[in-house]
C-alpha cells in the first residue's frame, strides 16, 4: 500500500479537479511484476450512487485521501469506509485492504486534523494509515 500511495502522490498538484482518471503502473515487488490500475476519483464525484457501486466492485483495495487542513474531508471517511466494507466484505467475507492517507502534511500550521486522530480512526476501522505531502 505504501508503494501505491507513493505513486499516487507523484501526481502534479494543480491537476486535481472534478475529473477522474485511471492510471496504470508496473512495479516489481519481490521479483514479481505487478500491474496496478488506479482509478482516481475526486470526492465531488464519489457520491453518484450506481457509479460509486461500480467503482467499489471494480477495486481490490482502496486509498482514501483527506486533507489534514479540512476536517470535513476527514469526517466523511467513516461513512465511506462503512459503504466499502458493506459492499466488499459482505460478498466475500475477506477483509478488503483500505488505507487512510492524510495529505498536506507540509501545511502543519493549517492543520485541522491531528495525526493522532487519523491513527485512531484507522485503528478503529481496521485500516492502514499514512500522512504524506504531495507537494514534497
Amino acid at each position: 500500500a505504501a508503494l501505491t500511495v507513493r505513486f499516487l502522490t507523484r501526481r502534479f498538484i494543480g491537476e486535481y479537479g472534478d475529473m477522474e482518471f485511471i492510471y496504470s503502473h508496473n512495479l516489481t515487488v519481490d521479483g514479481r511484476e505487478i500491474l496496478f490500475h488506479i482509478w482516481d476519483v475526486p470526492y465531488s464525484q464519489a457520491d453518484e450512487g450506481s457509479s460509486e457501486e461500480k467503482r467499489i466492485q471494480w477495486a481490490d483495495s482502496f486509498v482514501l485521501v483527506y486533507s489534514i487542513c479540512d476536517r470535513a474531508s476527514f469526517n466523511i471517511l467513516p461513512l465511506k469506509i462503512q459503504v466499502i466494507k458493506a459492499a466488499k466484505e459482505g460478498m466475500s467475507q475477506e477483509k478488503v485492504p483500505i488505507v487512510i492517507v492524510g495529505n498536506k502534511r507540509d501545511l502543519h500550521h493549517q492543520r485541522a486534523v491531528s495525526s493522532e486522530e487519523g491513527r485512531l480512526l484507522a485503528l478503529s476501522l481496521d485500516c492502514g494509515f499514512y500522512e504524506v505531502s504531495a507537494a514534497e
